[in-house]
């Protein structure tokens, strides 16, 4: 079982067929443990090995206010940061889908590099600043 860092090859696909607009489509980001398998071959949200507990609900986030724009050579997608709160749970990665998609198409698998866990309080993954250092982009 691991979670490796990676833009998922699918989602690649799914642009040079026209099948996902980041700018309407429904994004959202899905929270994952340890125990789960996500890398650049995933092809779709799953429930498998997602996180659970207080705070949390089964399908993660709606990432809110996209904005897809160019810095230089490079195209990006930037999104508000998300966050749970009055959360309890460990999480180790996770998987930015497309809920809009018949198939819940995945996009990427982000690896936090460890287990960060919440009592009682806010999760809050923070994104690179948009541009060159975007979450999602394409140089």
């Amino acid at each position: 079982m691991a979670i490796t860092q990676a833009m998922c090859t699918s989602f690649k696909e799914d642009l040079f067929n026209k099948e996902q607009d980041l700018d309407t489509d429904t994004i959202k980001i899905a929270l994952y443990t340890s125990s789960a398998t996500l890398d650049a071959t995933t092809t779709a949200y799953t429930t498998s090995n997602e996180v659970s507990g207080t705070g949390y609900t089964a399908g993660g986030e709606t990432l809110a206010n996209s904005t897809v724009a160019t810095s230089g050579t490079t195209a990006y997608v930037d999104f508000d940061n998300p966050e749970w709160t009055g959360a309890s749970f460990t999480a180790r990665g996770a998987l930015i889908y497309n809920d809009t998609t018949a198939g819940d198409n995945s996009i990427a698998v982000l690896d936090f590099g460890g287990d960060f866990t919440v009592s009682s309080g806010t999760f809050r993954i923070v994104f690179p600043a948009p541009g060159a250092t975007a979450i999602i982009r394409i140089d």
